[in-house]
C-alpha cells in the first residue's frame, strides 16, 4: 500500500512497519522517542509493539 498523506494511525496497531513514514511518525510521537530508535528497536526485536515498547523502557 503506498504512502498516504491523509493516514495518522497504523491500521495493525500490534505491529510496526517501518517501511510506513505515517507509522514511523505516529510510533515516534506516541512513544516519544526518534524515528531512528523506532527503526533500531524493530530491527532488533521485530515488529511487534510490546516488544518495541519494552526495549525502549515504554510502559
Amino acid at each position: 500500500m503506498p504512502d498516504n498523506r491523509n493516514i495518522i494511525a497504523p491500521q495493525d496497531r500490534t505491529k510496526i512497519n517501518i517501511h510506513q513514514d505515517y507509522e514511523l511518525n505516529y510510533w515516534s510521537r506516541e512513544f516519544g522517542v526518534s524515528k531512528d530508535d523506532i527503526i533500531v528497536a524493530v530491527n532488533t526485536v521485530g515488529v511487534s509493539v510490546a516488544r518495541v515498547k519494552s526495549y525502549l523502557g515504554i510502559e
